[in-house]
């Protein structure tokens, strides 16, 4: 009987450790309203698009259900889902948080409290950076 206990608590602590773990993929803290703040193109196409060069703002917004609501100039202009995962990056082959969104995959660069910066996983490589 000891040994069963023994079993379900070395099981629980298991369980527990992989539903933390789990959970800290980026798909809790990318919750939120992110506003664009700047994108720079890759290696084939250098650029700098900021909304004042740009002439918009774009901001995006992910909500908990896996939907991803884009605003251009506070004007709803695409919903639809989203997907969080493991993958590998196209530029150094190694395995990153990836987001699938509007028909791309992008690695998730950096995501923290105030900041989310996306990669599109491709050659071209554009970066885009958001703040809260």
């Amino acid at each position: 009987m000891k040994k069963h206990f023994l079993l379900l608590i070395v099981f629980g602590l298991f369980s527990t450790a992989y539903s933390i773990d789990s959970s800290n993929v980026n798909s809790g803290s990318i919750v939120n309203t992110w506003i664009w703040e700047k994108s720079l193109g890759g290696v084939s196409n250098p650029y700098t698009a900021t909304p004042k060069t740009a002439g918009f703002t774009k901001k995006v917004i992910f909500t908990p259900e896996g939907r991803v609501i884009t605003y251009k100039n506070d004007i709803e202009i695409r919903n639809s889902t989203y997907e969080i995962g493991k993958g590998i990056g196209f530029s150094d082959h190694a395995e990153h948080d990836l987001i699938t969104f509007e028909g791309k995959t992008y690695v998730i660069e950096n995501l923290d409290n105030q900041n989310l910066t996306i990669v599109s996983n491709n050659q071209d490589a554009a970066r885009s950076i958001f703040k809260r």
